[in-house]
């Protein structure tokens, strides 16, 4: 029995146990991570997964059932509608699906090297090396990692789609810890938790792991005694890898449907969104342009079709400031009176699908990193998270960053350690007044969402932005 033979009865076999609507995902995925630690391999993980999962609509109630072996399939797909067909004893308001066009197709990440063709030997070497280098310069403890997913799928609906989607995504990271007199401060390279995306390990290559590992080594050191960040008001630049989790938090999970219409709260609450505003409420400044965009080659969000059979397509979510766009599914779109979905996806055969981020970022704006310093007399340079908070309707925030640097008069000073900024999101994002054209597509590989909870991969293209009269040096 193929992929798609499998899918092809669980759906049947819904239809047939009265579902109006039923659709089937086969997922086979390999995982591979190597973490290593002080110049030694740590640990390796290599797992493999496969199976099929069946959603089904009776009235308005959805049913949902998973198998590992496929030659359940059609078991899985009566189970599914039954469960449906429980639910729907309890009626909730009617649920339609908004249109899709039925799709017969494949797509494929783009890879030009396979990371799990890639010998073991080279990955732990490369581990290694950067470890030792951090160590050699300073980092009481040095850490590198990388992670790797292979993940293919086969997806059919009653509607008549018929995809299959392969998507290889892999990346990976330093960091360098130096303990002192009750003080720890880390530096890490790319970003605190690595640089990932849907592309092959040329993406680890580029980054040159050892080559920034004796810099953040000793920058990690210079830490342990640098000034603390000052309390205040100030103006605030923020580093390109900071402002993708700004986004992620404030903006990312704001828009999700499912939040605002009070589907989902785990995780990261609700939203302050109110549907009636949507394309009237200033988010933020002129200079907020914020996409929704699956389609950006290599970033981590980036897919071919989501997981309703849905085409990735770029669409507005943020257009001059103003709000005009959400992350939705076919059915949370159809409640809302919108016309689209195309941002539904499940971490796995045994999850079902659920409004997810795909690349939520923002577009290029008219400046550069040293124009943004060279503009601001006086005011502070973030970069690199370090922890991060936010209430439960994704408004207020606190951020705290693992380094900083006083600008003063046009030009970069002295290395600030401890920086924190806090803010409320509309207020903090209407005060971006300049923004660089310095794009990159940060990766977030471990993204929280539902119960039973589901970790999402999703990308944020950022670039270094500033903000006015921003409260920094927050203590509590």
């Amino acid at each position: 029995m193929t992929e798609f033979d499998a899918a092809t009865d669980a759906v049947q076999a819904a239809l047939d146990a009265g579902a109006r609507y039923a659709d089937a995902r086969v997922m086979h995925r390999r995982y591979e991570s190597m973490s290593a630690r002080n110049g030694d391999i740590e640990e390796l993980t290599q797992d493999e997964s496969v199976g099929l999962g069946v959603r089904a609509l009776v009235g308005s109630s959805w049913g949902f059932h998973a198998v590992p072996d496929l030659s359940d399939a059609r078991e899985a797909g009566r189970r599914a509608a039954a469960i449906a067909a429980a639910s729907a004893r309890v009626p909730g308001p009617p649920i339609d699906l908004v249109p899709v066009e039925a799709t017969v197709a494949s797509w494929a990440s783009g890879c030009e090297v396979d990371p799990l063709g890639v010998p073991l030997s080279d990955k732990g070497d490369l581990l290694v090396r950067a470890t030792e280098t951090m160590r050699a310069h300073g980092a009481d403890l040095a850490e590198g990692l990388y992670q790797i997913w292979d993940t293919a799928k086969w997806f059919v609906s009653s509607e008549g789609h018929r995809i299959d989607q392969r998507i290889r995504e892999c990346g990976g990271g330093i960091s360098a810890t130096s303990i002192g007199d009750g003080e720890t401060q880390r530096r890490s390279y790319p970003s605190y938790r690595g640089q990932y995306g849907t592309t092959g390990w040329e993406l680890v290559t580029s980054l040159d792991l050892t080559a920034h590992a004796a810099r953040i080594a000793e920058e990690s050191r210079e830490l342990l005694t640098a000034p603390e960040c000052p309390s205040g008001e100030t103006d605030l630049i923020l580093g390109g890898e900071q402002l993708a989790l700004q986004i992620h938090e404030s903006v990312g999970h704001a828009i999700e449907l499912d939040r605002i219409l009070g589907w989902e709260a785990a995780f990261a609450g609700t939203s302050w969104l109110d549907l009636s505003q949507l394309g009237s409420l200033r988010y933020g400044s002129e200079l907020m342009n914020v996409t929704i965009d699956p389609t950006i080659p290599g970033a981590l969000g980036s897919f071919g079709f989501d997981d309703e059979g849905s085409p990735a397509v770029k669409r507005d979510a943020v257009r001059a400031g103003h709000w005009v766009g959400v992350l939705a599914g076919r059915d949370s779109a159809a409640v809302a009176g919108l016309r689209y979905g195309g941002s539904v996806r499940a971490d796995g055969w045994a999850r079902l699908p659920m409004v997810r981020m795909t690349n939520v970022g923002l577009e290029p704006g008219p400046h550069t990193l040293d124009e943004i310093i060279a503009a601001t007399d006086d005011g502070v340079l973030m970069d690199i998270n370090r922890s991060w908070s936010i209430d439960d309707k994704r408004l207020n925030f606190q951020f705290g960053c693992e380094v900083g640097w006083e600008v003063k008069k046009g030009r970069r000073g002295r290395m600030l350690r401890n920086p924190t900024y806090t803010g409320i999101g509309p207020v903090f994002w209407r005060s971006m007044d300049m923004l660089s054209s310095e794009i990159v597509p940060w990766g977030t590989p471990n993204c929280g969402k539902g119960q039973p909870g589901q970790v999402g991969h999703t990308g944020h293209p950022a670039a270094p932005a500033r903000f006015r009269n921003v409260r920094v040096g927050v203590r509590a």
